[in-house]
């Protein structure tokens, strides 16, 4: 398996369904607040920027996939990125019980992204926060938003650490030997 993925990360082909799935979930999202009226709040910000920090690895990646450095730092990227939106995709499920057991919570009104990358100001229309903090205004299968992608962060990092794993396997190059 890890021969196999080591050989499927050096394809643009990997990096390319990476990058096509991060701005799948990104459509997804523009679809809910636009298409569908749900505003998105903080954390939801802070969910699409993790999304964003996925496609911009997957675009690394894509740039020189045999390369081994590029590798590394694309995987690094991508694992990063999903850790990153795990744990704010956590922090909105937590505030969505708390506030489902009778608490009451309230996120900031303006976006803290660093001043060295303000995406609420370079693009408001995906990254300025104008909703509520732990509303359910969407569910599938029992599910809400934040909880379906605690589970997406956790298949993007399974699958990075996997490819990150896959990169020290030494491929077998012999075209004699089995």
């Amino acid at each position: 398996m890890f021969e196999w993925l080591k050989k499927f990360s050096k394809q643009r082909l990997s990096w390319l369904l990476l990058l096509l799935t991060a701005l799948g979930l990104q459509l997804t999202a523009l679809y809910f607040q636009y298409g569908m009226g749900l505003e998105p709040c903080m954390q939801c910000v802070y969910i699409r920027a993790a999304v964003a920090g996925i496609f911009l690895a997957a675009l690394v990646g894509l740039l020189a996939p045999a390369s081994t450095p590029i590798r590394l730092v694309a995987s690094l990227g991508w694992l990063a990125a999903a850790i990153y939106g795990w744990l704010q995709a956590r922090k909105l499920s937590d505030i969505e019980q708390l506030i489902a057991d009778g608490g009451f919570y309230s996120c900031a009104l303006f976006a803290d992204f660093p001043d060295w990358l303000p995406l609420h100001e370079w693009l408001p229309s995906v990254f300025d926060p104008t909703g509520p903090c732990g509303a359910i205004d969407w569910q599938f299968a029992g599910a809400s938003m934040a909880d379906w992608m605690q589970w997406i962060f956790v298949a993007y990092a399974l699958v990075a650490v996997l490819v990150l794993l896959s990169q020290a396997v030494r491929l077998n190059t012999n075209p004699y030997k089995g």
